[in-house]
């Protein structure tokens, strides 16, 4: 027995759009290209790190210094001919957009060599768009597009509403990573704050002691006659 025309087209139709629907949420939720680190930068050192780009596309580096004293260090970025697109020197923090990007290796460094005795701990994160991946992924809604006659839905508004939730998951996940670093830098910077009011109030303790102790005995000294009366 043989299903009519209209059940099987309903069939065929709820079919396509769950295939789509799962190819638009494999593309989407796919893991990026998108890199953070926090490393330890000794004193009297230089760190770098590389990270692949293609061509035309944007990439926003950010980093912090969240704990060691004073809270600086030297950055720079080269580009992969050697270009230093960004130089920076004493910053606790910053963040900077390359657009349009080369393909090849960027180079970021982190420099300490000006600190003789404090290391510093770095947080840092790269965040990569590349319009290649954008242009083959509208390709590939460009082929499905073409059974969009047998479709009911609107695929192109699913593809944008997940991408558009995507989008901000991603954005959302960076705002936690960033503030996370801000508050381990708050956390540590207190807890340094602390230690230095705990050692010069205990120092202030002592002198004051000390004080009060000479004062006492020099007090005592000037009325402690010790000349005897003879008769």
């Amino acid at each position: 027995m043989s299903l009519p025309r209209s059940s099987a087209l309903r069939a065929l139709t709820a079919a396509a759009a769950l295939l789509a629907l799962s190819a638009a949420a494999a593309a989407a939720f796919s893991p990026g290209a998108d890199s953070e680190l926090t490393f330890v930068l000794p004193a009297g050192h230089t760190e770098c790190f590389y990270q692949s780009a293609a061509r035309n596309g944007t990439m926003e580096v950010e980093y912090q210094v969240i704990a060691g004293a004073g809270m600086d260090v030297d950055f720079s970025i080269i580009s992969p001919h050697g270009v230093q697109l960004v130089s920076e020197f004493r910053r606790s923090d910053g963040v900077h957009m390359v657009e349009p990007t080369e393909e090849g290796d960027y180079q970021f460094c982190f420099d300490n060599s000006f600190s003789r005795f404090s290391e510093k701990m770095v947080f840092f994160e790269v965040i990569l768009e590349s319009s290649a991946n954008d242009a083959g992924a509208d390709d590939e809604w460009a082929g499905l597009g073409e059974t969009e006659n047998l479709l009911e839905y609107k695929l192109e508004d699913i593809r944008e509403s997940m991408d558009s939730v995507h989008r901000h998951l991603e954005r959302s996940r960076q705002m936690q990573t960033v503030l996370r670093a801000f508050e381990a830098r708050d956390r540590n910077l207190l807890e340094d704050n602390l230690w230095r009011v705990s050692f010069w109030s205990c120092t202030s303790l002592m002198v004051m002691l000390v004080v009060a102790f000479t004062q006492v005995y020099t007090v005592r000294r000037l009325f402690d006659d010790k000349r005897r009366i003879s008769s």
